[in-house]
Formats: C-alpha cells, structure tokens, sequence
C-alpha cells in the first residue's frame, strides 16, 4: 500500500490538541504548563509543555493504537523497510528486553556475542534465558572487540541445536559492522530468528553508501535508537520486524511489560518527525553527513600521532563494512589514554566526543553536524598534536580481557543472596553485580560470571585514567559483590 510520507499523523495530532483549550483535569499534573516550575519554564519555555499531554482520546494509546499512532508507527515501517513497527519511549533497552522476552523462555539458550550491551544483560536476568556466548573477532592493533562471524554462528548452533534464537551487534559503536546477511542465512537453516541490536544504524536505510540495513539483510527483528544518530528526541527508538518466526502477539506482550504506561507524547511525536524527515529528505542528508566524515577522516589521518579506523581490511573476519558517518580516532602514539584527550578537547576547544577508552575516541558525526563542527575537531586534534606528539611515545592497547566463564544463570545469580567483599578476594569468586565501563556499556563482569584477574586489573586500568564504572554498587572498585558460598 503507497504510504504518503509528506503526513506525520501523530505530529499533526499532538499539535492539533497543544493549539486547543480545554480545562484540563487529567494528568500530568503541571496542566499544559500552568504549574511547571519557573526555573524549567526559563530554560524550555512554556510552549513545550502545551504538548506535554497523555493519553488523550484523540491521541491514540500506545499499547492498543488504532489511530494516530497506528498510522504513525505504520509510515515508520514502509520508511526504514519492516513489516510492522513498534515505537519505544524508554530507549533501545525495551526494545532489546521485550526482544529477547519474547523469543526465549525460562531455561532455553539464545546464542549472542559477549561484547552486547548492558541492556541484554538485563534481558537474560528478567528471561531466564541461558546465555551462550560467542567470542567477537578482535583486532589486536586497535584493541577492539568486532563482530561475531558466519562460521562462530554455525558452530555454536551446531553445539546447541536447541538454542531458540541468535542476537548480534551491528554495527558496534564504532561502526563495526559484520557478515549479518550469512549469519542470517546460517540462523535460519536452523528455524531460529536473527535479533539485531541495532541502536546505531537507524541511518543504513536511507543512503546507498551506508553499510546494508539489518532487515534488508535477512535479520527477522530489529532494535534502532533513532536519537543516536537521526533527529528524534533522547530515548526515543523503533523496533521492527520481518517474516513470520517472530510471533508478533508475544511480541506485543513483552513490550507492554518494558514500556511505561504513561508515554511520552513528546518523544512518540519526534519518531514520527524523524521518520518524516528521513523518508523526504534522507538521502540528500546522509550524503552531506558523509561529506562530513569522509573530510573528517581524511584531515585527522594528516595529524602527526594519530590514527584513524578505516573501513574494513581482510585480515579481520569480524570487519565485513564499515559505516563511515562514525570516526574513531587513536592517541596511543601521543603517550595519552583516551580518557585524558577526551578531557583535554573539552576543556581546551569544547569539542565533546561520543566515546572515550583507553586508547582512542570515538565521535558520532550525524545530520546534526556542521562543517564548522568537524572544523573546531580538527583544530583541536592539530592544537594538541603540537604539545604530544614529538613525544611519539608508543603505549601498549589494552584488550578487552576474555570473557569469564559462567557459573550459574544470570537470572539465579542476580536473585542469589550476595555478599560485598575487597576486590582483592574476589578472585575465583561469582559475580554478583554487572559491572561495565560507560559508555558504551558493554560489560566486563556480568552476573554468574567467574571474576578472573584480567577482568578486575582491566577496571582497575579504566579508572585510573579516568573512565566510569557502572553496576556496581562501589564505583571505586574497592569491594565487590559476589554470590554467597555454602
């Protein structure tokens, strides 16, 4: 059916009811604006609080659409390429839950990578469901987990032809992207849905030079965050899906359980402008942000001590495309941690990078940026390059220490009864908590995990230059909780 992409159903709506006065006794309780605090109304002005409205008869509801949302979240499918379509208001996160809710019961295995983000974690605790870990391809020269490959799908289903699912990652937060149209295929000799975590490509859909689209590639489900890169509010995200191995009432159930109640009318109302505006103007704004990227790239490989992720090389199965719109940026010849650049690029040039580790940044260049954006980055770069890099000190990468192995199920160790201890004696012991460097938040420990020795000295390393631990209920690393013996 010919979708007319020039509508924003839910937009229109939501402005049609913010225009109209009523006398409102109906949450929320600040009444279109009349009782919002002075000090946020300085910062936001009133207007948007006229919208800032529920439920509304008019404006549809977001477990049971059958209007404004309906012909919403049906122009999102047709626009990024999905049978049907789900909008989320608390984030990836519920849509990669309610995913795995959804697929894998109690007590039954979904094969993933172990570089996935906390958000699964969360899944399998609230699942039940045993998690089978595949090891991602890793590229020793930049330190970087990749992604899993074709013949790693292929041999864990073999060894558990019972597992009821596969997830990856695609693409990583540094634009990583795998062999997803073979894993597909591998996944589904098997009967078994492909799930994708793909938060950060929402963008793949629009522009031929972009790395294919999960769903395009044969994936059966699909998780994008649409603020992270295109134009809807903080939060705001799409699931979508394809085929029939996904039963779409599960599906509908799972959400429920993961999205709140009271949804934001702001955010559902921003998914719809964002669709709207990358179904009319797509292309022609991926094809400027990759102008962006490419010159980025191009000016920052020029700068003496540093490196730049290029697309992908042979050498790695994990680096099958590459999405060029994301920059990542190595400073380990300059005898610095990524952490203390990151710092140093705030502070001295207010340029503010997506992601910082140990031995490079990374930097989302999106339709939001300019050319004067990727101008203060080079600036910055070629400022500090002056200070550092006659230094040309050569410092070793820190991989992600290998994945330890699993005790318990996540979800048995998470409701087990725990125990903080000093990080000392935690050694050998099970982990009790998920424990993970932000950004990107993918974790080191995670409950039911063995914690080994490489594990603690790779925190240990993250905050000593500077980086942010999460999960854990001591951020200092000092103790640790662990699951009770005997």
């Amino acid at each position: 059916m010919f979708q007319d992409h020039r509508q924003a159903p839910l937009l229109e709506t939501l402005a049609r009811c913010a225009r109209t006065p009523d006398t409102p006794f109906y949450a929320p309780g600040h009444k279109r604006g009349r009782g919002i605090p002075q000090s946020l109304s300085n910062l936001l002005g009133t207007s948007v609080f006229l919208a800032d409205l529920p439920e509304l008869p008019d404006l549809d509801n977001l477990f049971a659409p059958t209007g404004a949302i309906s012909s919403a979240q049906e122009l999102a499918a047709d626009a990024f390429g999905a049978s049907q379509t789900w909008f989320l208001v608390n984030g990836s996160t519920a849509g990669i839950i309610a995913a795995i809710l959804a697929t894998v019961r109690p007590n039954e295995k979904i094969i993933l990578p172990r570089n996935v983000h906390q958000s699964v974690i969360s899944g399998l605790i609230l699942s039940g469901a045993l998690p089978v870990f595949i090891a991602p391809e890793f590229d020793p020269i930049w330190g970087l987990a990749l992604s899993i490959t074709p013949a790693s799908v292929a041999e864990a289903l073999a060894t558990h032809p019972d597992a009821k699912a596969v997830m990856m990652v695609y693409p990583t937060y540094q634009g990583v992207c795998g062999d997803i149209q073979a894993i597909a295929k591998v996944t589904h000799q098997f009967g078994i849905p492909l799930l994708v975590d793909e938060a950060h490509g929402p963008h793949f859909a629009f522009h031929p030079d972009l790395p294919t689209p999960a769903l395009v590639a044969g994936a059966d489900l699909s998780v994008q965050s649409i603020h992270k890169v295109l134009g809807a509010m903080t939060q705001a995200s799409m699931l979508h899906i394809q085929g029939d191995l996904i039963d779409v009432n599960r599906l509908s159930q799972s959400l429920q359980l993961m999205q709140s109640t009271s949804p934001s009318y702001l955010l559902l109302a921003s998914l719809d402008a964002a669709r709207q505006q990358m179904a009319l103007q797509g292309p022609e704004l991926m094809t400027q942000t990759l102008a962006l990227g490419s010159r980025a790239r191009e000016e920052i490989a020029q700068i003496p001590g540093l490196a730049v992720l290029t697309p992908p090389e042979p050498r790695i199965p994990g680096f099958v495309a590459g999405d060029r719109t994301r920059l990542t940026v190595g400073v380990w010849e300059w005898g610095l941690s990524g952490y203390e650049v990151d710092e140093m690029l705030q502070e001295r040039f207010g340029v503010t990078c997506e992601l910082p580790s140990p031995d490079h940044l990374t930097f989302i260049i999106s339709l939001g940026n300019t050319s004067a954006d990727i101008d203060q980055l080079v600036q910055g770069f070629s400022t500090l390059s002056q200070d550092y890099c006659h230094n040309r000190r050569s410092v070793s990468l820190h991989p992600i220490p290998p994945s330890p192995a699993l005790s318990l199920c996540p979800r048995d160790a998470f409701f087990a009864l725990v125990e903080a201890i000093p990080i000392t004696e935690a050694i050998a012991r099970v982990s009790a908590e998920l424990v993970c460097p932000y950004p990107p938040g993918i974790p080191i420990l995670m409950p039911s995990e063995v914690i080994t020795l490489e594990a603690v000295a790779y925190l240990q390393q993250v905050l000593a230059q500077g980086g942010i631990l999460t999960g854990c209920s001591d951020r200092t690393l000092t103790t640790l909780k662990v699951v009770k013996t005997g």
